[in-house]
């Protein structure tokens, strides 16, 4: 099977990977299915490769803590008419290595040899540390 492709996508306003998962248990994060998704003006043109296996990583205050399997792309459109992307996603949130990632706008794609590695079992429900750590230690390869 052809490798797949991931997105990543900078998570404004989010605290933690805690508060990440709180806000996909409200229902205006979830479509009618219950899912979480995250709406989003752009359609991925690589969409075939992203449902693949892909997952959106998540970078929460300047670093990538955590990452969800996108499920599909649904169109949705809003109230003024124009077609959007909802990337759905499944809720399962899974902890990743701290790799520091600038800012920019919308998603961009994340290629598999530029992903950061799953936490090691065990570790996936540890609580996140200091951002400023974090950032420190991604800086230094130690997560």
């Amino acid at each position: 099977m052809a490798e797949h492709l991931n997105l990543v996508k900078l998570s404004v306003g989010t605290e933690s990977v805690e508060s990440l998962s709180l806000w996909h248990q409200k229902p205006e994060a979830q479509g009618p299915d219950g899912l979480p998704r995250h709406v989003t003006r752009m359609w991925p043109k690589r969409e075939d490769e992203i449902l693949r296996g892909g997952s959106i990583y998540w970078v929460i205050k300047g670093v990538i803590l955590c990452r969800q399997r996108v499920v599909r792309f649904d169109e949705v459109r809003g109230l003024d008419g124009i077609r959007r992307c909802a990337i759905v996603l499944d809720p399962k949130l899974v902890r990743t290595g701290a790799t520091r990632k600038r800012a920019f706008q919308g998603w961009r794609y994340l290629p598999m040899s530029d992903t950061p590695p799953d936490l090691l079992k065990g570790r996936e429900n540890e609580e996140d540390l200091p951002h400023e750590l974090s950032r420190a230690l991604a800086d230094i390869g130690v997560l």
